[in-house]
């Protein structure tokens, strides 16, 4: 049986990939990441049969998620191993539950890894098609991505410190009603709807993790041109790593260029006192073949987004935490860089500084309401006529000039508010402000879309009325399964009248898109003209 696989939005002529995956993955791994996630169902299964709970179940079927989030593991090996100490703690679990819970992974061989694609072979989307149908298997589906997305956020919140047992226990209770032999479509929606209602506590608690740890983003001016020296590039979204890396290559003649997501980590003041944090190199994930190719110096990925490394800096590519390549160096749980630090001091480095050029960020949920005033007063005075959220996954599929179009075309009396690196479509031109409030406020990252949820809460508050009644509309791309559980969010808030694109998700079955149309409104994006013209009535 070949691969099947649908989770991501520029999956294969829209259905799914079934040779290659669009994103990389060849058969051999997408059937063990199939396989990882059948093992995690079957460990939730048996934890809840059981009642036994632990930190080891716990973390395990979070990383197991994280690992299997589009562009973070391509390696078969470590793929295996963690496929291995799953099994283990399922077999462990399944003595405690007796002989009526059948093990999801059975009394099989399942040492090699011709012995876990035999067992991949008979599990899967395919196998859930055919027996649940394509409505059924696509709701399950969607839950299944959006607590990937969810495990990402929450992985980043407990590295910080910040973790919580409710949160823990709903992955295990989710995983465990995907394993329900009889599921209904009505059950289903409701299970997705309750991914967005403790994705929104886990974007908290991974707002509160990063502020409490680096302090409150602060709107600041970041450099996106070179500047003479060595340099280190760091890509994905790890705050952490990038704090540990500034700490080893301090005093040590390299400059740190954030990459993609990582753009953000110039505004926090914990991050930004390091001089030698220079600015941003780059734009978002998908063109890192062409900017990790022309950048002298060392790369380091830490979370997903790695797509295949070309010959021409596969030697200075380098992987830390569940992110993995086959043959590209990987940084441990010990988080020693000298590798990273030795592959920078041998390249070249920039040989000049280049034209200065600049671009604000910052504007997470504390620094735009310091100045909730000001906006308020402009919206109630008529100088700002209405706010736009154009955000979310950007990616490499014709049709995602759109958002950059449609912010240009966003009329002078409005404001824009964006995050995660679908802003890159347009984040380096110049909006200019209205009355001293710019008209394009980044907000951060993909989880900061907590920021914009609690600055249109904050709005609503302030003039009494519901977020749907607000002068916002939401225009959103997706790529990945964090915007999946962002959008479960929205929809768990109620949201209504969101702007979804390039396209809708292929695991959204014609019947299910119907269910959210006569609840939420959801709509795929049409033209710039006229999907302005239809919000600005």
């Amino acid at each position: 049986m070949s691969m099947f696989c649908y989770q991501c939005e520029q999956t294969a002529k829209g259905t799914g990939c079934t040779v290659m995956g669009v994103c990389g993955k060849d058969e051999t791994v997408a059937k063990l990441q199939d396989l990882l996630m059948h093992v995690a169902k079957g460990i939730s299964k048996f934890s809840k049969c059981s009642g036994v709970k632990s930190k080891e179940i716990d973390d395990f079927v979070i990383e197991a998620l994280f690992t299997t989030v589009t562009n973070v593991n391509f390696d078969p090996e470590r793929l295996c191993e963690t496929v291995l100490k799953g099994r283990k703690i399922a077999l462990e679990l399944k003595e405690k539950c007796g002989d009526d819970f059948v093990c999801p992974i059975g009394n099989v061989p399942f040492e090699t890894i011709g012995d876990m694609i035999a067992v991949a072979d008979k599990i899967g989307i395919e196998a859930e098609k055919q027996k649940f149908g394509d409505d059924i298997t696509g709701l399950m589906e969607l839950i299944l991505y959006g607590l990937k997305g969810m495990a990402a956020y929450a992985d980043h919140a407990m590295i910080l410190g910040q973790k919580d047992e409710e949160v823990n226990a709903f992955f295990v209770d989710a995983l465990a009603a995907l394993t329900d032999e009889n599921p209904s479509v009505d059950g289903l929606l409701g299970l997705a709807l309750k991914v967005g209602e403790v994705n929104l506590k886990v974007m908290g608690m991974l707002d509160a993790a990063n502020t409490g740890v680096y302090g409150k983003q602060e709107p600041t001016q970041v450099r996106v041109t070179p500047v003479k020296g060595k340099a280190i590039l760091v890509s994905g979204h790890d705050l952490k790593d990038l704090d540990i890396l500034l700490q080893q290559t301090e005093g040590k003649g390299i400059n740190v260029y954030t990459h993609g997501e990582m753009l953000t980590c110039n505004a926090y003041p914990g991050l930004k006192k390091y001089s030698h944090l220079v600015g941003n190199y780059g734009g978002a994930w998908q063109d890192q073949k062409k900017e990790f190719d022309a950048f002298p110096g060392a790369i380091l990925m830490t979370t997903n987004c790695i797509q295949k490394p070309q010959e021409t800096y596969k030697a200075r590519i380098f992987t830390t935490g569940l992110v993995a390549w086959p043959g590209v160096i990987h940084i441990g749980d010990d988080k020693d860089f000298t590798p990273v630090i030795e592959s920078a001091l041998a390249a070249p480095g920039f040989e000049e500084d280049a034209e200065e050029k600049s671009i604000t960020i910052g504007f997470g949920h504390d620094a735009v309401m310091s100045v909730a005033g000001t906006v308020i007063d402009a919206v109630k005075a008529g100088a700002i006529k209405h706010f736009f959220l154009i955000g979310g996954c950007d990616g490499a599929k014709p049709g995602r000039n759109y958002f950059t179009e449609l912010a240009e075309k966003v009329p002078q009396d409005c404001v824009i508010l964006t995050l995660a690196c679908g802003k890159y479509r347009f984040n380096k031109l110049e909006f200019g402000d209205i009355g001293g409030v710019p008209r394009l406020l980044d907000c951060g990252q993909c989880n900061d879309a907590y920021s914009a949820i609690q600055i249109a809460v904050a709005l609503a508050g302030a003039f009494e009325c519901g977020v749907n009644d607000l002068p916002l509309s939401m225009v959103l791309s997706w790529y990945e399964q964090k915007a999946v559980c962002i959008l479960l969010t929205l929809l768990h808030l109620g949201i209504q009248n969101i702007k979804l694109g390039p396209t809708l998700p292929a695991f959204v079955t014609p019947a299910a898109l119907n269910i959210l149309v006569e609840k939420f409104n959801i709509a795929p994006t049409t033209t710039a003209d006229e999907d302005l013209k239809e919000i600005l009535g």
